[in-house]
């Protein structure tokens, strides 16, 4: 009797780099559990490919001639969606490209450091089978904006959150954050009374443009926060890529203290939301609403387990609207969700706790 062997993800690599498609390629083929089915050195023969061969993943350089790789994802997600990983480089040209081609339907992006020291190799080949590993797991319902069927939203009293005083929102995300967090905020109105402060998973180059972006698109004020900003109401504030944000009682205020990577070495994804959350806890007393979205993993849950037992409040997306349920799951399964809901419901619901 034989035994069925697993089957393989199939994926293509699109990149007009022969040296980018040999590396990919290289670091894929080694892999367990991974096929590479095709190479395309264009967005026009990448659409080509991925129309003929139906991979179950594709790594899309994002500037290429003849097609570049927003073009092309626009047309795979239009005739034929699928799982799409940008190959994005660490600019802030690169950042706008990358969430342009998230709002188009990517799943993710990896970072490509055009540097050919060993180190950056390293942690490139690191980053990719990580993303590719996660981006695998994403449930074809949520590819190119094929929204599952909403679920009936938990119906939560006015008077349940009545004696818990609100008085700042942390908010934190990882895998399809970026799209979800600008569903979320944009439905916040601009005279939310509160502070909001938001860690997702992001390098340096990239949460600077992201937060222009989001300022753009939102009503609230939205920006990167640096050493000693104080948190105000109507404000978002995103923690900056490559170093970890603390949040500390400073007089009546409260105030961002970054802390580079090495302060906290048990801590995997960078910024983490669990320190975020445990010290933006601590430094309000309590007196604030959680809120974790899509992401992989369960950073997030320790800080969310932490807010609860102060007597914070908590909100979770669901599993049916998220990229990535790792982060949810892990609150929800751990027992420290109050609220879960479909992410069109989450900044309508921010809204109502806290006013």
């Amino acid at each position: 009797m034989f035994l069925a062997q697993p089957q393989k993800l199939r994926v293509l690599i699109v990149d007009d780099s022969s040296f980018m498609r040999m590396a990919i390629r290289g670091i894929l083929s080694r892999a367990p559990g991974i096929e590479v089915v095709g190479i395309a050195a264009d967005g026009v023969e990448g659409v080509e490919k991925a129309l003929a061969l139906k991979p179950d993943l594709i790594t899309m350089d994002v500037e290429m001639p003849r097609m570049d790789g927003i073009a092309a994802l626009k047309q795979i997600m239009a005739k034929q969606p699928t799982r799409v990983l940008m190959v994005s480089t660490l600019t802030c040209e690169g950042a706008r490209a990358t969430f342009e081609a998230l709002d188009a339907g990517a799943i993710d992006y990896v970072p490509k450091n055009v540097s050919d020291s060993k180190d950056a190799q390293h942690l490139f080949q690191q980053a990719l089978l990580a993303k590719v590993v996660e981006a695998s797991a994403v449930s074809k319902k949520v590819i190119g904006f094929q929204r599952p069927a909403l679920v009936k939203p938990v119906q939560v009293r006015a008077s349940q959150f009545a004696s818990r005083r609100i008085s700042y929102v942390g908010i934190g995300a990882s895998t399809g954050g970026p799209v979800a967090l600008q569903e979320v905020l944009s439905r916040i109105p601009v005279n939310f009374p509160h502070g909001i402060v938001v860690a997702i998973h992001m390098p340096k180059a990239f949460t600077g443009p992201y937060a222009d972006r989001l300022n753009a698109k939102c009503s609230l004020s939205i920006r990167e926060a640096v050493n000693g900003d104080v948190v105000k109401g109507g404000q978002v504030l995103i923690a900056p890529g490559g170093m970890h944000t603390n949040l500390v009682k400073q007089g009546n205020s409260i105030v961002v203290r970054t802390a580079p990577i090495t302060d906290y070495p048990q801590y995997v994804y960078i910024p983490s939301v669990d320190q975020m959350l445990t010290s933006f806890c601590d430094a309000s007393g309590g007196a604030m609403l959680g809120v974790i979205l899509t992401g992989m993993g369960n950073d997030g849950f320790k800080g969310m387990k932490h807010l609860k037992g102060k007597g914070g409040v908590t909100l979770v997306q669901n599993e049916e609207t998220s990229t990535i349920y790792g982060m949810p799951r892990a609150c929800i399964e751990g027992k420290v969700a109050d609220v879960v809901l479909p992410l069109d419901q989450i900044g309508f619901e921010i809204g109502r706790i806290g006013s």
